[in-house]
């Protein structure tokens, strides 16, 4: 059972309170299966964008 005393949440919303603002990820990583397919689908349009660029300054 969670812990729901009025102290408890006071001393979580203090820690919340004074937590480090952090940016949002852009890129998630992560090792399962659905995230792996998705890192890899964003390198492979990367390589391609930055090819294309190359190609288009050449």
């Amino acid at each position: 059972m969670s812990a729901r005393q009025l102290r408890k949440i006071k001393i979580r919303k203090n820690k919340a309170r004074r937590s480090i603002p952090r940016p949002k990820l852009t890129r998630s990583q992560g090792n399962t299966s659905g995230a792996r397919n998705r890192l890899r689908k964003l390198a492979g349009k990367a390589r391609t964008a930055k090819a294309a660029a190359v190609s288009a300054a050449a």
